[in-house]
């Protein structure tokens, strides 16, 4: 029998004390012993919790309780949770936790710590989307070529909503808050930064790259137009918040920002709240991963799978896929040296001699056009909308600098980056 400690009986916390009760004659016959649920801890006793489990707001007392073999961390946040996972750890405590803002900042400190204990974090990637154990065991076999992933719900709902139906930014956010899937205060979300912590995860176990959100490009949806939809349809693209990991040479990309998908690609098909990540190994090809990215069950189900594999195993394997020195023989990308696809937004002054300035900036810069739309505004002006060739990131944030000191152009330009 493993005696287990929930720390955060929220959503996801009630749904694994639930489930591990409910679901206990399967459970056991897949784990080859009884995984017991039996305290959780919380910050307010007095809040009703649908949880028949023990309840203590008393963290140490559970930390240092030798009858606890696994802590399930649920709490949240990055520095208190850091505290509390260190601690179990020495303590010898078997982990799982669903929290990827504590792994894309103590991921190696934790693994350091670790070592043969051990620590499972399924859940803190794509909710109920078996992606770790993806990456870390069935493809094994391959160099990682490169991973794009639709990892944060919230945006993708809201993206879709907004091609589908031609719903406005302000008001698919406000809708989506109302349904519970963005919050208050909507920014980890639809900032790119949820996603990023995840990439971060995912850019480990795939690379052992130790980046942390600050060393990376975070691009969000706020300033996503009906005009750039507008031209996604023309053009046969979808528009995805994507996570892109990608390897050239022994230089690793990683990036957060929407890009225009083509269509035919299994990636841009992945709508509504559900996540799909694509990766590509150099013999296996590309894999793709569908699934539910949060609620409390599904990825309540996915913490429990973590506790099944410690019960089987007993002992930890390596936390991020392999040894650490592996990841010293490859280089984080910087920001600025990223090649892809652009698209450009410019509302421009509608008069002659505006197109061959326009693209004439953008040779000086390197870049040339791919394609092109013109969408008159009114009051003599209108949007010229357009896609580059293949071009580096440094370039076209030159170009577009000049651009905007333009008579010409009469707003700040808007880019987004096209995944061919």
């Amino acid at each position: 029998m493993l005696k287990i400690a929930i720390i955060g009986v929220g959503t996801v916390g009630s749904s694994v004390a639930n489930i591990l009760k409910e679901n206990k004659e399967i459970i056991t016959a897949r784990a080859g012993r009884e995984l017991v649920p039996t305290i959780g801890v919380v910050n307010n006793l007095n809040k009703k919790r649908d949880v028949s489990i023990e309840l203590t707001d008393d963290i140490e007392k559970v930390l240092n309780d030798d009858s606890i073999d696994i802590i399930v961390e649920l709490m949240g946040g990055v520095e208190k949770p850091y505290e509390v996972v260190k601690k179990a750890l020495e303590k010898g405590k078997a982990v799982v936790t669903a929290n990827k803002a504590l792994l894309a900042y103590h991921r190696y400190e934790l693994e350091e710590i670790a070592k043969d204990i051990p620590f499972e974090y399924e859940a803190a990637v794509a909710g109920g989307i078996p992606i770790i154990n993806a990456l870390r065991e069935g493809l094994t076999a391959n160099n990682i070529q490169s991973i794009q992933g639709i990892m944060n719900g919230t945006c993708n709902y809201m993206l879709t909503k907004m091609i589908d139906e031609g719903v406005e930014y302000e008001t698919i956010l406000k809708e989506a808050q109302d349904l519970g899937y963005a919050e208050a205060d909507p920014t980890f979300d639809v900032g790119g930064f949820d996603a990023a912590h995840k990439l971060l995860i995912l850019g480990s176990i795939a690379y052992g790259i130790d980046a942390k959100p600050e060393d990376i490009l975070i691009e969000g949806i706020e300033n996503i137009t009906s005009y750039d939809i507008e031209f996604a349809k023309e053009f046969n693209y979808s528009i995805k918040l994507l996570g892109i990991a990608k390897r050239e040479d022994d230089n690793i990309e990683l990036r957060v920002h929407p890009a225009f998908v083509p269509k035919n690609q299994m990636i841009a098909k992945v709508d509504g709240v559900m996540n799909g990540i694509s990766v590509i190994g150099d013999k296996v090809g590309e894999t793709m991963y569908y699934g539910p990215g949060a609620g409390g069950d599904a990825t309540a189900s996915a913490v429990i799978a973590n506790i099944v594999d410690i019960a089987r195993r007993g002992k930890g394997s390596p936390m991020l896929g392999f040894e650490r020195s592996y990841g010293n023989k490859l280089s984080l990308q910087n920001k600025k040296e990223i090649k892809t696809k652009y698209y450009l937004r410019l509302e421009v002054a509608d008069k002659t001699g505006v197109l061959a300035k326009v693209a004439s900036i953008l040779g000086e810069c390197g870049i040339s056009i791919e394609k092109m739309l013109q969408k008159p505004l009114g009051n003599q002006k209108s949007n010229l909308l357009l896609s580059t060739h293949s071009s580096v990131e440094k370039d076209i944030l030159k170009a577009i600098e000049e651009l905007e000191n333009t008579k010409v152009v009469t707003q700040k330009p808007a880019m987004i980056r096209i995944e061919d």
